[in-house]
């Protein structure tokens, strides 16, 4: 029988873990997270990482097994994904995958992108110029230089953007050019559930979002953590803006109206990517489950 990866996407706080909790427990199968933020096990809060009530209600798969102190790449993430896929698939027919890291997400569906070496200079180059003038100087680079990639990446994560400007530099080519050229075969077919809504509500659910992580107690997160707030792990929304609070750089209410802003902007990347993919079914955040599940069981009864 046909082996069926059932993807959930969408923007951040739109539903995607409640849903992937419902589809495993319909479906009797397991669930693996592509939410690259929720693989740090000291990173709970100001991840909206799955509670642990939730991880009771279905097996799940690389949530919190690994350290900030640990290098994990997309690309071991892929070759760790399939190698549990691989083993899911031989009791289920069906697993279910959620996340909002589209890079991630794209890592299992069709496999990364085949990239040509650059001189490993320009990498050295790039960080010490992110050192010197900062991350806009070379967000308004990329920009120049791949306007696609610059509306499409995660412009705020200094790693990507350099990854993108090598490309750029190195091959005298957009980095967007070297994407979707080469597909992995899978094992598996793919049915992508996307989940959204109109821009004020995604909006709306994202502020109160954060008001509920910071009386969750993000701040006492996030001081425990200052001693590695240069790990690249922590660069990331909801934490590197409470640094800046505790660093006296800002008040408490600009840090959180911040993280609320970066989240807002962060969801946008979100759909701009996931609407890339024509095969992705949508369907509005209020949807009933059973008309998902329906819609799945279709799709598979007519492959």
């Amino acid at each position: 029988m046909t082996k069926f990866l059932i993807s959930i996407v969408g923007p951040t706080a739109i539903g995607k873990t409640a849903l992937s909790i419902k589809l495993a427990n319909y479906f009797d199968t397991e669930i693996i997270s592509a939410d690259s933020r929720q693989f740090y096990k000291e990173m709970q809060i100001g991840t909206a990482a799955p509670t642990l009530e939730e991880l009771s209600a279905a097996p799940h798969h690389f949530i919190h097994h690994k350290s900030i102190h640990e290098n994990y790449s997309v690309g071991a993430f892929e070759k760790d994904a399939i190698n549990k896929l691989d083993a899911l698939f031989k009791t289920h027919n069906i697993v279910i995958m959620v996340g909002g890291s589209g890079l991630y997400v794209d890592a299992i569906t069709k496999g990364l992108d085949d990239f040509p070496d650059v001189d490993s200079n320009i990498r050295e180059q790039l960080n010490e110029q992110l050192k010197n003038e900062g991350l806009t100087a070379l967000q308004k680079q990329l920009k120049e230089l791949d306007h696609t990639s610059y509306n499409t990446i995660a412009i705020d994560n200094p790693h990507r953007v350099i990854r993108a400007l090598e490309i750029c530099i190195g091959t005298g080519k957009p980095y967007a050019s070297f994407l979707n050229k080469i597909k992995n075969l899978r094992k598996f077919k793919t049915i992508t559930i996307g989940l959204t809504a109109n821009r004020e509500i995604i909006y709306d659910r994202i502020n109160k979002r954060v008001d509920i992580m910071v009386n969750e107690g993000l701040l006492e997160e996030v001081r425990t953590l200052i001693p590695y707030k240069d790990l690249n792990a922590l660069n990331t929304v909801g934490y590197k803006e409470i640094f800046k609070y505790f660093d006296n750089e800002w008040s408490l209410d600009f840090a959180i109206s911040e993280i609320k802003k970066n989240t807002r902007r962060f969801a946008k990347r979100q759909l701009t990517w996931f609407k890339k993919n024509e095969e992705t079914i949508w369907f509005d955040y209020l949807t009933e489950t059973k008309e998902i599940i329906q819609n799945i069981k279709e799709n598979i009864e007519h492959d």
